[in-house]
């Protein structure tokens, strides 16, 4: 693993979580009709800090290897929903819109798992935490979507 390459992977992992500093969850949020199975906030920095890191390891293993611009690409797809995601839900307050971003951010990270197992299995197990949390926070996504009706569309 080249290590600059891992360094330009955890500075595009910092750009994609400075989304969440950026647009904070806020009285809006906190606001909400949530299923009890909702994190507490102090989770939120600690687990994303661990993901951030295992996908900034999981792009440098592939990085650099020969057919992995499809994988790369994919990463990159993902990441940018990622960062996507945090201004749609909590800085337009978009509940239906950014169930679709995680949606779709859900799929690119599947992808991007099958293509980085083609290349190095490691950097693919490396990422498999991400999905099952991004799978959780699907889940949360849309269990607050159904339970705030009137808060779906609304830009507050």
């Amino acid at each position: 693993m080249d290590l600059l390459l891992f360094f330009v992977f955890l500075a595009t992992c910092a750009v994609a979580a400075s989304s969440g500093v950026l647009f904070k969850p806020g009285a809006w949020y906190r606001g909400l009709d949530k299923p009890g199975w909702t994190p507490p906030n102090i989770a939120f920095p600690i687990v994303w800090s661990v993901l951030y890191l295992l996908m900034a390891i999981a792009a440098a293993r592939v990085a650099g290897h020969p057919g992995s611009a499809l994988a790369l690409a994919l990463w990159s797809l993902q990441i940018c929903l990622n960062t996507l995601w945090s201004g749609v839900f909590f800085g337009l307050h978009r509940i239906r819109a950014a169930a679709i971003v995680i949606g779709l951010l859900w799929v690119a990270l599947a992808a991007t798992i099958m293509a980085f197992a083609a290349i190095d299995g490691l950097a693919a197990a490396l990422l498999v935490p991400y999905l099952i949390w991004g799978s959780y926070a699907f889940a949360l996504n849309l269990s607050i979507l159904a339970r705030n009706p009137k808060a779906t569309d609304a830009a507050t």
